[in-house]
């Protein structure tokens, strides 16, 4: 990403929900500083919840100095409080509309290698070009300038014959588009589902969709992490478990380290990847994008991703999961009840 920005020759915009002032955080921001400096025009969108601490600041000044045009995501206004509730979760980066990253990657040293060594997050970014790209250009501009989102019937509810979609979340306008798109490529699997998500919450559509996957065969594996961030999170994911197993759906609980990785592989086929995590917030609430893509070479190397991830996992037995204490089923209960506000 700093190598693309530190090669355009016209236009860079960029989203994040996190953008820490951090090492990581402090070379980007010196990368587009240079770029509106030598008069390119750059856009800088940051999540006001993810981002608006104090020690951005700083930061933030720099960037506005260099001639980067800086914009804060749904920061808290009182004559609109509703508004703060919704998020950009989204993590874009378009240079030049030629090229595109998407995915989870929030910018900040936990996700570096260099930085964190073998703790950094585990975590997935793509990398697009041509007309996707294009695509991201015109939908980081929509929201930036706040235009009226892209119409709910141009995103298909079924991605048949399509090689790929980047497929936006505009919730007030379509807040189911995600969770039928999901729903849809996990109906139509015929061998196997291997879903990463670090936080899962989806509701009934797409859960309804795997135990019925694992009912007629297909081979559903879900990992999740072992320890939810906040630790609610990781109860209400615990939530959904006892339906699931008792359909056939194996579910894996990472061990290793911190899970942030949001993608799926369908049959060798499609893939999903994005910003999206597979709960109510990501599904109907904030604002996120995902990349859909019928690609082998692509599910192939998401196939293989899995597999080392499965490896660094724990596998939740059935039998074992019905001797759960009383204690765990009553924090189960609580995260069933906080599943709309994660």
């Amino acid at each position: 990403m700093i190598d693309s920005i530190e090669g355009a020759q016209r236009d860079v915009g960029m989203e994040s929900y996190i953008f820490a002032a951090d090492e990581v955080g402090k070379r980007f921001a010196t990368a587009l500083a240079a770029k509106a400096r030598a008069g390119l025009q750059v856009h800088l969108h940051l999540d006001a919840f993810g981002s608006g601490y104090p020690a951005f600041a700083s930061i933030q000044r720099d960037l506005e100095l260099a001639g980067v045009k800086f914009k804060w995501f749904h920061p808290f206004r009182w004559l609109r409080p509703l508004e703060y509730l919704q998020r950009n979760h989204r993590k874009l980066l378009v240079v030049d509309g030629q090229v595109a990253f998407l995915g989870g990657f929030n910018i900040r040293r936990l996700n570096s290698r260099k930085l964190s060594g073998d703790r950094r997050q585990r975590d997935t970014h793509v990398r697009v070009a041509g007309p996707l790209a294009r695509v991201a250009s015109l939908l980081s501009d929509q929201l930036w300038n706040d235009t009226t989102p892209i119409h709910p019937e141009a995103i298909p509810e079924t991605p048949t014959g399509l090689d790929a979609l980047l497929v936006p979340s505009h919730s007030r306008y379509c807040q189911q588009r995600l969770a039928c798109l999901h729903a849809n490529l996990i109906e139509r699997s015929q061998r196997y589902l291997a879903l990463t998500s670090p936080y899962f919450a989806p509701g009934t559509l797409i859960e309804t969709a795997l135990r019925n996957a694992a009912k007629r065969g297909v081979e559903v594996r879900l990992l999740v992490p072992r320890t939810g961030d906040p630790l609610v999170a990781g109860w209400a994911t615990r939530a959904a478990y006892a339906p699931l197993l008792a359909a056939g759906v194996q579910v894996y609980e990472y061990l290793s380290r911190k899970l942030h990785a949001k993608a799926s592989v369908v049959d060798g086929e499609w893939s999903v990847i994005g910003s999206a995590n597979l709960d109510h917030l990501s599904l109907f609430v904030n604002q996120e994008l995902v990349l859909i893509a019928r690609d082998r070479n692509l599910a192939e190397a998401l196939r293989v991703q899995h597999e080392d991830d499965v490896r660094d996992a724990a596998q939740v037995m059935p039998s074992q999961w019905r001797l759960r204490g009383w204690r765990e089923r009553g924090l189960e209960l609580i995260g069933r009840a906080a599943r709309r506000l994660l």
